[in-house]
């Protein structure tokens, strides 16, 4: 039941990072209330662009040829409260698709995926000690690892925001 909730929508929360738009500054968040529903978030094309997202939930953001890569919301809303993080060392280079690290919360443990073909540049140490980032700003704060970019084709095979969005009502089906 929790995942069908948060499948319908990603709802703005106390979870919702306010520094996002300064994270993606071409981004652009509308807000707005439907009767009877809760807040909802919905994202700009400009955001839509910035992100992409592979079906196992992970999101990459490149800027330069470095690869930001976290968690979606979908993902750390299923998960619930996590409470630890397991991340590759600097350096490790990476497979597209290749399981990089785990995720564990109260309720579960989720392994992560590489969204593409790189070298690991940085880790989020603040996840050591605060892992419930994860939860709490999973497009900022939260985010995972930064990666090099080796294959830059391997953007084209990930899904977009609107894509992803009409992946997630598929699972609900």
């Amino acid at each position: 039941m929790a995942m069908r909730a948060a499948l319908r929508s990603f709802c703005l929360s106390s979870s919702f990072s306010p520094g996002l738009s300064q994270q993606l500054p071409a981004a652009r968040l509308l807000l707005w209330r439907r009767t009877g529903s809760p807040r909802t978030l919905q994202t700009s094309s400009a955001l839509s662009a910035a992100l992409k997202f592979t079906d196992k939930h992970e999101w990459v953001q490149v800027d330069g040829g470095v690869g930001t890569v976290g968690i979606s919301s979908y993902a750390q809303e299923a998960l619930g409260d996590v409470v630890y993080c397991g991340l590759p060392e600097v350096g490790q280079t990476l497979e597209q698709m290749e399981e990089f690290g785990a995720l564990e919360s109260v309720k579960a443990a989720s392994e992560l995926y590489s969204p593409l073909t790189g070298e690991v540049t940085e880790i989020n140490t603040e996840l050591t000690e605060n892992p419930a980032l994860v939860n709490k700003s999973c497009y900022g704060d939260g985010w995972l690892i930064k990666m090099t970019i080796e294959k830059p084709e391997e953007l084209d095979g990930l899904m977009d925001q609107a894509a992803y969005d009409k992946f997630l009502k598929s699972l609900e089906e």
